[in-house]
């Protein structure tokens, strides 16, 4: 043949965990319970197998058996853990499947009295052949032996090729024809940190900072930040994120609720990056020095937590760059330099910087920067506003730095078009903030949610921040209590990350007028925080977030992304999914699984009936199990349909243990 067909003689399709266009290698996170896929079909009748061939960074081999999902779709699928962090590979083999072709045939044959004795002469070959493929085993022995006497009659025969025993002893080793392999495939597995954690957000400067009597303040450092260390992680989170901590500009620097006229004791935003005193590789000495800030990196490790730094790539006028790189910038015609804006805000404090004129020159200085700050210890950069900046830009600089620290954790902040969005996940970032904030409804969660964890899982990591210092919903401004609640609960069981930004635990809902931003907004002035009073009053929501964090520690189903179904609920403002994971994936062997219930209607008592698929969790159509609220401790029998009260202002949210059967299958199948 002169030409080469490019499909197999078993065709194997639409592979998946991939990427678009396969550009870049799909991704997982270590210990994470990825779905590898496939559409495996043949012409004609025959009986099909397949297996996933994984092999790990140290090139360990291990086969996994693929299940026909079913219903005609010829789609094919089976679960695989990937313990550790690297480079693995995989691909798919698929095989005419022998026996399983000819016990078909003969169930339908044999009973109905045609070609039965051709049929047992095959099926005597066929048992001959898979004793002798394992010696060793009694069970194939004894059915070739009792199969070929001739004084077993044709239905006794055929209830001999029916025995489970003699089912799962074919299975490990089946009689296969016409094997055909698919394309290899590449899967990078990142760290744990890279797909699961707890963010919580706060500015240093504010933690400590006193008001003088004159109105001014004095500055929190990272010595008093280090103080409050230790409630953070009380509260159960991972990471600590800190925005900019460089030095600040003062030209055109902004005053309270982002007004243009500072007055002499207003800090300015951090993010207007740059003055004299130094640039992105520089800390404010309000904070300290860089002792102090590798005195506080230790801290934060001590007390259990990473930490994670802004890498803001934007400047303030007085920016060394400024007039060291003057075409690191967009001068405009009349000589000025072009400030940044997201219609109709302003940013008059800040100019963005411009990759075209010097691009290798500007990315070259950013890697240094990088480098710079894993050199004292970081090991995780949230990202602000990287859509602003060229994609062939973040593909080469993720690339440089993981290659040489694959250990390294970027979150991208781009709430910006899909196309960008995504396109930045593919590229290299780890992990991205969402639209989770602006995805309130049922019909909004149910769409949203599953894509996460079934259409874009290959290649785009949630990060479910329930508000930034930038954006406070009318979800949240109008919500109260249980709007607060609602939304901390839905993030940190539908994502395996999820983050706060410092104040939400007190509740602060009221708006700047005209915005979607807090009002005395912290961007942009010290905020004064007293937490503990506010707990001890009871108008705190640290103990129930601290609660929630333990529910996710302990829950192993809650640190996966593509375990996610969706399931459904008579009334328009219930919101119902589930998250399971099989014996075979958690340490102690017992599986895992929780039921969410939520009532998105902060405003209402809602009393509906929810409708459940036990088959998403090992049970079947009709039966019934024990749940557990992990968050008020009731118990109640469950199953398919069941009467749910919520009321939004006492417990907006089930959130169900699920007491699990005894397993007796090797894979939970999505859609069984």
């Amino acid at each position: 043949m002169d030409y080469e067909p490019r499909i197999g003689r078993i065709p194997i399709r639409n592979l998946s965990p991939l990427q678009p266009e396969d550009r870049w290698s799909a991704k997982a996170f270590a210990g994470e319970v990825v779905p590898f896929s496939a559409t495996i079909f043949k012409e004609g009748h025959d009986q099909l197998g397949a297996d996933l061939v994984l092999i790990s960074p140290s090139g360990e081999r291990t086969t996994h058996r693929l299940t026909d999902l079913g219903e005609g779709s010829d789609r094919w699928e089976v679960l695989a853990q990937l313990p550790v962090a690297g480079e693995w590979r995989w691909h798919i083999q698929a095989w005419v499947d022998e026996w399983a072709t000819w016990l078909h045939n003969a169930e339908i044959k044999i009973p109905a009295g045609v070609d039965v004795p051709l049929m047992l002469g095959i099926g005597a070959d066929l048992l001959k052949r898979a004793a002798k493929a394992d010696p060793t085993s009694t069970v194939l022995k004894d059915a070739a032996k009792g199969f070929a006497s001739k004084r077993a009659s044709a239905e006794e025969r055929l209830a001999i090729a029916l025995d489970p025993l003699l089912t799962a002893e074919i299975e490990r080793t089946p009689l296969a024809a016409i094997l055909s392999r698919g394309e290899e495939q590449t899967l990078r597995v990142e760290r744990a940190r890279a797909g699961l954690g707890a963010w919580y957000e706060f500015f240093p400067r504010s933690e400590g900072a006193k008001k003088n009597r004159d109105g001014s303040w004095k500055s929190g450092t990272f010595r008093s930040a280090a103080k409050r260390l230790p409630a953070v992680a009380a509260m159960g989170f991972d990471v600590l994120y800190l925005p900019p901590i460089h030095p600040i500009g003062v030209s055109f620097r902004k005053g309270p609720n982002n007004t243009l006229n500072a007055g002499p004791n207003d800090p300015g935003s951090p993010w207007a990056i740059g003055s004299a005193l130094g640039g992105h590789d520089a800390i404010h000495p309000d904070l300290g020095t860089e002792a102090d800030f590798v005195t506080f990196l230790k801290a934060t490790k001590k007390a259990g937590l990473e930490l994670a730094i802004d890498l803001a790539l934007q400047c303030s006028p007085d920016h060394p760059w400024v007039t060291e790189h003057p075409e690191w910038f967009t001068t405009l015609p009349d000589g000025s330099i072009a400030y940044a804006e997201n219609p109709p805000k302003k940013y008059q404090d800040i100019y963005p910087l411009n990759f075209d004129n010097d691009f290798e020159g500007l990315s070259r200085e950013v890697l240094r920067i990088v480098q710079y700050w894993i050199g004292l210890g970081v090991k995780i950069f949230r990202v602000d506003n990287p859509h602003t900046k060229p994609l062939q830009f973040w593909e080469w600089l993720l690339h440089e730095v993981n290659t040489e620290h694959p250990e390294i954790v970027f979150l991208a902040e781009a709430f910006t078009a899909p196309a960008m969005m995504y396109s930045l996940g593919q590229a290299g970032f780890q992990q991205s903030y969402t639209y989770f904030t602006w995805r309130n409804t049922k019909l909004e969660l149910e769409e949203f949610l599953d894509g996460l964890a079934h259409e874009t899982d290959a290649f785009f990591r949630p990060n479910l921040f329930v508000n930034t210092p930038d954006i406070l919903t009318a979800y949240l401004q109008f919500g109260g209590v249980a709007a607060y609640k609602i939304r901390a609960a839905i993030a940190a069981t539908a994502s395996p990350s999820w983050g706060v930004y410092a104040g939400y635990e007190l509740f602060e809902n009221v708006a700047r007028p005209g915005s979607e931003e807090n009002i005395d907004n912290e961007k942009y002035e010290y905020k004064a925080r007293d937490y503990a009073a506010a707990e001890a009053e009871g108008r705190s929501l640290a103990p129930y977030i601290t609660r929630l964090n333990e529910i996710r520690h302990q829950h192993p189903a809650l640190q996966q992304l593509r375990n996610l179904d969706v399931h459904w609920s008579d009334d328009d403002s219930i919101l119902v999914y589930s998250k399971y994971i099989a014996p075979e994936f958690t340490a102690n062997g017992s599986g895992d699984g929780i039921i969410v219930v939520a009532n998105v209607d902060p405003h209402s008592v809602r009393e509906t009936t929810v409708h459940l698929d036990p088959r998403k969790f090992g049970y079947l159509a009709g039966e019934t199990f024990e749940v557990t609220d992990l968050l008020t401790g009731q118990v109640y029998t469950w199953g398919t349909d069941n009467y749910v009260r919520l009321d939004a202002f006492t417990e907006p949210v089930h959130i169900l243990s699920i007491a699990l059967r005894t397993p007796t299958a090797t894979n939970h199948k999505r859609g069984e």
